[in-house]
Parts: C-alpha cells; sequence; structure tokens
C-alpha cells in the first residue's frame, strides 16, 4: 500500500454500482476502483455475465482480484438468476433448522457465483427478525430466535468461505429489529448495548468467533451510542463490531447511495465519513467521482489520516489474495444444485396453527392468489387426481400479501 498513490488508495476502497450490462472497464480504470457489484439491471443473461465480470477481472495488471459482489440472498433478493440454481428465501433455512443443510446450501451457491466470476456475496443476512414491525428483512433472516439464527448464519458463512467466496455477513448492529426501511429514512435504534448483546449480536458473534471475513454496517442509528449517526458513520457504533465482538476483518459499509445516508451526508461527505469511523469497504456510493475526489482531497486536507486509508485499502487487497488463492470451479456447476433448493424448501414446510396430519383438502380445491401461482397450484392439485373448483378454499399468499380467509392458508415467501 505504501507504493500506491493517493488516487489509487482512494480507488481500492470503493465498490462502485455501474450502468448497463456491458463491462465498466472505463470506470474502474478512471478511478483504480477495488472493485464493482453487479445489480439487477447489470443482469442479462448468465453468459454476458460470465464474460463481463471476466473483462472486467483482466483490465488491468494488478497482482490481486478485484471485488466483484453480488446480492444473492435467495427469495427475493437474487440478482442472478437461472440457469443459476435458484434458492428459497433464508428463513427457509431458518425453519428447516438443519445446519449441515444451511452449510451446504451456501457452499452449492457460492460454488456457482464462483463460477460466474465473483469473488464476493453479500450474504448471509444474519439480522433478527422482531416480525411484523419489521418492514425490511422479513424472510431474508432466518428467523426470531437469535439463538437459532446465530446457528445457521455461522454454518451459511462457513459453506460459503468453503466454496472459495468471501462472504459478508449483514446487517450489524441488526436491521430486523428496526420499524423503519433504511432504503428510504434513517431507522432509529433505540435498544441499549445489554438488549443488542441479547438479540441483535448473536449472530455476528458466533460468526466473527468462527472466522467471518467481513462485515456489513446497517445505516442504522443507535440513539444510545451514536443518536441521529448511521451505523457505518459512526466510530462508537463500528467500535461496537471491531472492539466489542473483537472483528479484525473486512469492515463494509451498506450501500451508501441509501436515502439514509444520502440525504444528509451527498456522496463526498458520506465516504470520509465512513473511512474515519473505521468502515474499510465503501459500497456504492452516489457518486464515485465525487467520492473519490472527496477521499484525495480529505487525505491531502489532513482530516484523513493516509495510514487510515493505507489499512483500509490492504484490507481489500490481503482478502482479494485470499480469494485468488481458492482453488477454480468447474463452469459445468451451473443449475447442479436444483435437488438440494429443493431440499431446502421441503424442509421448511411448517405448520403454524392448525392440525399436522392427515389430507388438507378434499376431493376438490379452489385457490386464490396471484394468477401465475394460482395456475402452477391447480396444476399441481391435477396431477394429484383433484377436481380444481369448489370444495376446499386455499389461500396462498407471496410476499408482501395481506392476510386471508381459507381453509387453508399458506404463505409462500
Amino acid at each position: 500500500m505504501a507504493d500506491m498513490t493517493v488516487e489509487q488508495l482512494a480507488g481500492q476502497v470503493i465498490v462502485a454500482r455501474y450502468s448497463g450490462t456491458e463491462a465498466p472497464l472505463e470506470l474502474v480504470d478512471q478511478f483504480h476502483l477495488g472493485g464493482v457489484i453487479v445489480m439487477g439491471d447489470n443482469y442479462e443473461s448468465l453468459e454476458a455475465t460470465v464474460e463481463s465480470n471476466r473483462l472486467v477481472q483482466t483490465s488491468d495488471n494488478r497482482p490481486w482480484p478485484l471485488v466483484i459482489g453480488v446480492d444473492q440472498e435467495g427469495g427475493l433478493v437474487t440478482r442472478i438468476g437461472a440457469p443459476v440454481t435458484q434458492f428459497p428465501a433464508y428463513m427457509s433455512l431458518g425453519a428447516a433448522g438443519d445446519l449441515g443443510l444451511a452449510r451446504e446450501a451456501a457452499r452449492a451457491s457460492g460454488e456457482e457465483l464462483r463460477a460466474a466470476g465473483f469473488t464476493m456475496v453479500f450474504a448471509p443476512v444474519a439480522d433478527v427478525t422482531v416480525g411484523v414491525s419489521d418492514p425490511t428483512i422479513g424472510s431474508r433472516s432466518a428467523g426470531g430466535d437469535a439463538r437459532a439464527v446465530a446457528a445457521v448464519v455461522r454454518a451459511s458463512m462457513l459453506g460459503y468461505v468453503e466454496s472459495g467466496i468471501v462472504p459478508v455477513l449483514k446487517h450489524f448492529p441488526g436491521h430486523g429489529s428496526v420499524t423503519a426501511d433504511s432504503h428510504l429514512t434513517l431507522p432509529h435504534q433505540g435498544a441499549g448495548v445489554t438488549e443488542l448483546e441479547r438479540r441483535d449480536f448473536l449472530p455476528f458473534a458466533a460468526s466473527v468467533k468462527a472466522g467471518a471475513p467481513a462485515v456489513m454496517m446497517a445505516h442504522i442509528s443507535v440513539d444510545q451510542v451514536a443518536p441521529g449517526v448511521p451505523g457505518d458513520l459512526a466510530p462508537r457504533v463500528v467500535g461496537l463490531l471491531t472492539g466489542g465482538l473483537g472483528f479484525d476483518g473486512l469492515v463494509v459499509t451498506d450501500a451508501l447511495e441509501m436515502e439514509a445516508v444520502v440525504s444528509t451526508y451527498g456522496a463526498g461527505n458520506a465516504v470520509v465519513a465512513a473511512l474515519q469511523a473505521g468502515s474499510d469497504l465503501l459500497l456504492m456510493p452516489a457518486d464515485v467521482e465525487m467520492a473519490h475526489t472527496a477521499i484525495v482531497s480529505a487525505v491531502s486536507g489532513g482530516s484523513l489520516p493516509r495510514t487510515r486509508l493505507e489499512e483500509a485499502a490492504a484490507k481489500v487487497v490481503a482478502l482479494m489474495m485470499h480469494v485468488d488463492a481458492a482453488n477454480g470451479v468447474d463452469a459445468g456447476v451451473f443449475g447442479s444444485h436444483s435437488e438440494l433448493s429443493r431440499e431446502v424448501s421441503a424442509k421448511a414446510l411448517t405448520v403454524i396453527q392448525g392440525r399436522c396430519q392427515g389430507p388438507y383438502v378434499e376431493e376438490s380445491v379452489s385457490a386464490t392468489g396471484s394468477p401465475d401461482v394460482v395456475s402452477e397450484f391447480n396444476a399441481a392439485a391435477k396431477d394429484q387426481g383433484l377436481a380444481v373448483g369448489g370444495g376446499t378454499t386455499v389461500a396462498l399468499i407471496g410476499a408482501y400479501g395481506g392476510p386471508a380467509n381459507a381453509d387453508v392458508v399458506v404463505s409462500l415467501d
């Protein structure tokens, strides 16, 4: 790091969003970026993404891989579609309660992502959801029991590591127990540190102890620690992770283009504040050029020590060197884990209320819900010899669906 210019160091700690489906070679080269993140609007096909990732990875002669990250949690938060194996929402693994299965599923997903050229996955979600008052995480969490969530998250983290991809646990100090969405505003966490340690911190603590390489901070104000300041921009909140839990790996911000940050700090001030607070990797600044310029100016002006920037960049580079040393993955792995995904869904089946034995339907069945889901259900019902229309009523509720009245109500998310 000592041999790098400030401009190179400033880019090395940025993972940028880009537009379109073409490889963002000019963006990476212009700002010496540490990496990029592939979002849904960057994905046209698996073949195109594999080629784009390859071009980005070979775009310069640096002796370590770039971060090529993706949100691939399973369920609703899935950026890379078929033929890559599609896994269900993470709560499925919490419901299944099978730690070996959780580890195997993460390893399988990580192998396919690695084969596609990704080096970092922003998963698993380590948040503990508090249920209906949680508007952001929901089924992205493994559940509402902190100790059970901790066990599943730890297993998933280890599975990802075994696949050779870098997992990033998220979102410390815990997004599942706040009642606002940080994409839209700054959520406030009213609980004190002692309460957070008993609930929200447990999954992070378990995985940190097991060697988690990276943790993403949340844009959450912990009011009893640093009121009004997003966690990844607050030294005392980052300190709860690095000092309190003893984490010495890569500290990643949440997307810095989100309203919880950008509406108050802007693109430039946000990245400087994050580095000053102890965050290492700056994810998705609202304006890459402005962010890069702000870091360089902060170092030259003395408000950000070069040693802090070098430390952050060194963590990124060291972690990517470990990725480079991981075994390669055969491209034939794509889509090879469909049976494993089906096993996760099958083991996740949970009776919430009512009897849990015997047939639920009579000789005919009538389903309500979104047309595509009802169509799929009706086809399966006919395959099982059931008449469609009349008889037992079945309500199929998708993500964000409201309450329903029926003989049998199924939550599909």
